[in-house]
């Protein structure tokens, strides 16, 4: 019985079954689904997402089905399924399955799951990579007026505030696509949009990246499919979520232009002030709104708009309601 986790989520490889092929080093690739034992489950506090989005712990010994992947996040951990050496021991990267060798973590967090290779799943011979499930839809230009959301790292309260934006739109009876673009893969961020409304989500695993650390002619590739897949729902509106931040190696600033002119509204959650003025000066990004940790207090706030001479306002206080509504309707034209 394997456990497949949420990077299979876009595959049929629970319905349809395959094989499990061991393959040479130099035939692995980003996206390649492969087989894993668990040799050690790690910390207690360790967890599977599986394709549902529900989590699921491990006893250990069990195998599981996920993707050859990068990871670069500054608060957590870095890895890579280039540097697995001939033992074929690796790591679960990420709770959603992506699966190398870890180069280094934070010490706050606990140790790390460790499975073994395997085999790649194939079928008929040949292996089976993500790619083969990216859905074929007709070219569409992206034209839907985004509120993107940015960070200033990881756990900024990036999702957070937008499901608070999210359910502003829909109780106004608007036509809501929610997208991550950038990040790591896991389906909790974009499964949050979904649970507070939104008529149709999707990411980046939808169009075959595990995660968006790749070179940058392949990710504008993916980005412009994944635009075109969102735009195939003619929403009023797209709640955008970029990963991490778009100082880090995820393709987050590729991102940001490929939306282009459709970004009417800029939300940026920021774990401090000084963070908040490095990036507006590093990308030239000028937010409409910060949010998001240093936003917690009086004094945080004070800071951002002293220094950085943007709005601040802390999403999660529902004081803040109307002055955001007025934001948004000002700035996407849509009556809030």
């Amino acid at each position: 019985m394997y456990i497949y986790t949420s990077v299979t989520r876009i595959s049929d490889l629970a319905a349809k079954g395959f094989e499990n092929q061991p393959l040479e080093r130099s035939d692995w690739a980003t996206g390649d689904y492969v087989v894993c034992q668990v040799v050690d489950p790690g910390g207690t506090s360790l967890r599977l997402e599986l394709p549902s989005g529900r989590m699921r712990g491990i006893i250990g010994d069990e195998y599981i089905v996920g993707a050859l992947g990068e990871r670069f996040a500054t608060l957590e951990a870095t890895g890579t399924w280039k540097e697995v050496g001939p033992d074929g021991v690796m790591s679960v990267l990420t709770g959603g399955g992506i699966l190398g060798k870890l180069t280094s973590k934070s010490a706050f967090l606990p140790n790390m799951m460790k499975v073994k290779y395997l085999g790649h799943v194939s079928r008929n011979g040949k292996k089976i990579t993500m790619d083969h499930f990216i859905p074929n839809v007709a070219p569409l230009p992206f034209k839907t007026p985004v509120v993107l959301f940015v960070g200033t790292s990881m756990s900024a309260g990036k999702t957070t505030s937008a499901r608070i934006v999210t359910n502003l739109f829909k109780s106004a009876g608007y036509k809501v696509v929610g997208g991550k673009l950038s990040g790591a893969g896991r389906y909790k961020d974009i499964l949050a949009i979904k649970d507070v409304g939104a008529d149709a989500v999707f990411d980046f695993v939808d169009v075959g990246l595990p995660s968006t650390i790749c070179p940058q002619d392949v990710y504008s590739e993916k980005i412009d499919h994944l635009l075109s897949i969102m735009a195939h729902q003619k929403a009023d509106v797209a709640i955008i979520e970029i990963g991490a931040s778009p100082m880090e190696p995820y393709n987050g600033g590729l991102a940001i232009r490929a939306l282009g002119e459709n970004v009417k509204c800029i939300i940026l959650s920021a774990t401090d002030p000084y963070a908040v003025y490095g990036l507006m000066k590093a990308f030239s990004l000028v937010p409409d709104i910060v949010t998001g940790i240093t936003t917690n207090t009086l004094a945080g706030t004070k800071m951002v708009e002293e220094l950085c001479e943007v709005k601040a306002l802390n999403l999660i206080d529902a004081k803040t309601s109307p002055a955001l509504k007025e934001i948004l309707s000002k700035k996407t034209g849509l009556r809030l």
